[in-house]
Formats: C-alpha cells, structure tokens, sequence
C-alpha cells in the first residue's frame, strides 16, 4: 500500500484528475478500485484512508456510469472507504447510490437516518430493499416514502416497525392491495395492527386478506373479523341528526351566505355536522355520501368533496384538518393539494354524485377523461 501512495502515483493521479481525459481519469479508477480488491484484507485503516482520499478525488471527476460500477463494487465490500462510501450513498443518481444504500454495511446508522430524511424516492427505495431495517430507519423512510417505498418496506422480512410505523403502513394499505397482503403475512404484525387493517377493509378486502394470508394468520384474521361484527352489532352508533345542521347551512345559502369563507370558519369551529351539511349542500350530494369521507384516514374522499363544492384548496385544507383524525403528514397533503389541483369541477360532481371517490385514492391519479366516464 505504501507504494500506492508514492510520489510517482500521487503524480499521475494528479495528472489525471486535473489535466486528463475522462477516459484517463476511468482507467484510474478501475486500477485504483483494482488494486483495493486485491489487497483489502491486507490492509490497515490508515493504508484505506490513503485509498479514500484517492477515491474520493476520482469520484468527484468520473462520469455516473464508471461510479454506479465502482458503487456495486464497493457495496459488497466489508472494509470499504468510509468516505467514498459515504459520497456514493449521496450520489443525485440513484443508480450510483442504489447498490450503497442496498448492500453496504459500512454506512453508519446515523448516515442513512440522515440520507433518508432529504433523499429521492429511489434512494428510499433502495435503503428499503436493506436486508435488515431496525425500526429508526423504518420511521424516518416512512416519513418521506411514497407507496411504492412503502410496499417494499411492508414485504421486506428483515425490517421492523413501531407502532407509528405499523399505523402509517396500515393506511396506506386501505388504498394499495399489495401492501394490504404484504402486511397480513408478516409474523410480526401487532394483534392491534391487523385489527385496524381489517377493521378498515371492506368485504371484499377482508375475503381476499383471509385468502392470501398464511395458514397461521388466517385463524387471527378470522377473529378480528368476528370481533368486530360483535362489536358494531353491541355498539351501533345512533344515526346523527343532521336536522339543524342542514337548516342552519340552507339559511346561509338562501341568503347568499354560504362561501369559502362560511365553510372555512364553520370548519376551524370544528362543527362537524355544519360541515357534512354545507358539502352536502354545495356539492348536491346525499348526506350519507360525505359522511363517511370524514372518517377516512386518508383526505382522497374529501379533497374530491370539497373540489366538487366549489371550494378553494385553503378551505378544504381547513375542512380536513376539522377532523379527529391523527394530523395527516406534510408529504399526504402535498398530495392532496396536487389531487385537488388536477380535478375539474365535472369530474369532481360526477365522481361525488355517481362514481367512487375510493379510485382517486389507489396509486397512479386517474385521467380527468377517463375517471368522468367510469363516474357517468
């Protein structure tokens, strides 16, 4: 290692990283990278810092292609550079970090805690793809993940979850299958977990669940089902009188009172049936159809209630906050404005009155043409 580090050495490679071609500068770094392989269960930490402060010089001048190879190289490799480990993982180009944040066991905890809390959805992706995740790493992937990195992280075994995590899966699986499935065949699903993903499912869903689980999870799935019935037939809520809630909003709209500004405030005020009642109105819609909508742990239902009102995005924001529900996440709203954003009022009225509002929330935003036919 001493004689990689000669003035002979240093001199080329400062050839090569300040006057070469981009061919040059690759063919150092394949010898360079070379030379680590041959030699790496020789070496010291002061000789791999020698080699770091080499790679790290390359890295900054080679094409993404030449460092996605030496990423792949090093991530296999226990006694990799720490640094040059570190830049890849870092790396814009998610097929530069990717084969990093996957593999490498060099990474510290708290360097992938970090990259997840500002990374692309790819480079989630890959650190969800880790063989094993403790639940730190789980928590701050699923801060950020969209629902692709969190059907990779529901069917990865190796990864744990806590109980905020476990809630965060949980709703985004009442709108993607495949997380749904994923999650009942976990081993290590909380008891309290499954239940309120069941809790949450429809008939449909509950006979699916039952059919993919595993032999072991389909008699607890069973009884969550069956505790449940219990529950709702001993505890059947009385209906909620919506009488005076619906003559208070007619009033506000026959005396052309029944604005943005009307809902917003009656919505900060938190009065829930003034609220179902004034979307009710505005939308031209049964009660009953945006009732359930303020239950739902997801914004989807209201966003297209809201839209179909006529109300703008600062008042439907309003109105989804009113609810009792765990305050929804920055990245959940942001979805929600850009559901908003992209519905025309037809589709809106034509979804709220006639379709189902459940298809805006499934990964992959319909069509406003498309979503109008299926609601008309």
């Amino acid at each position: 290692m001493i004689s990689v580090a000669s003035a002979e050495f240093i001199a080329e490679l400062e050839g090569a990283v300040e006057g070469g071609s981009p061919a040059r500068r690759a063919q150092m770094l394949r010898q360079v990278t070379q030379l680590l392989l041959s030699s790496a269960n020789r070496l010291d930490e002061r000789q791999i810092s020698v080699f770091d402060d080499v790679l790290i010089r390359l890295i900054e001048r080679v094409e993404a292609r030449m460092l996605a190879q030496l990423s792949t190289t090093l991530s296999d490799l226990t006694s990799a550079p720490k640094q040059a480990v570190r830049r890849l993982a870092c790396h814009e180009d998610a097929t530069v970090a990717g084969p990093i944040l996957l593999k490498s066991k060099t990474l510290s905890e708290s360097d992938l805690i970090e990259i997840a809390s500002h990374a692309g959805q790819q480079h989630l992706l890959a650190i969800s793809g880790r063989r094993t995740l403790k639940e730190a790493f789980t928590d701050a992937i699923l801060k950020r993940g969209d629902t692709t990195v969190c059907r990779m992280l529901a069917k990865n075994a190796g990864a744990r979850f806590s109980d905020q995590g476990y809630s965060k899966l949980v709703a985004t699986a009442e709108r993607d299958d495949d997380i749904a499935d994923a999650l009942v065949a976990r081993p290590d699903m909380p008891v309290k977990m499954l239940h309120e993903l069941v809790a949450g499912a429809t008939k449909a869903m509950r006979a699916r669940l039952l059919k993919v689980a595993p032999p072991e999870m389909r008699e607890t799935i069973q009884a969550v089902i069956e505790s449940i019935a219990v529950q709702a037939s001993a505890k059947a809520p009385e209906p909620i009188d919506y009488s005076e809630a619906k003559s208070s909003v007619l009033a506000l709209s026959l005396a052309g009172k029944l604005s943005d500004s009307a809902v917003n405030r009656i919505a900060v005020h938190r009065q829930r049936t003034h609220v179902v009642a004034a979307l009710s109105l505005l939308a031209d819609t049964p009660i009953d159809a945006i009732e359930p909508l303020m239950e739902k742990s997801d914004c989807c239902g209201l966003v297209v209630a809201c839209r179909a009102s006529r109300l703008n995005w600062q008042t439907t924001l309003t109105v989804i906050n009113s609810r009792s529900h765990t305050p929804l996440s920055q990245q959940e709203l942001e979805q929600g404005k850009e559901l908003f954003e992209s519905l025309s009022l037809s589709v809106a009225q034509r979804t709220i009155r006639f379709g189902s509002v459940r298809e805006f929330a499934k990964p992959g935003l319909p069509e406003n043409d498309s979503a109008a036919a299926r609601a008309s």
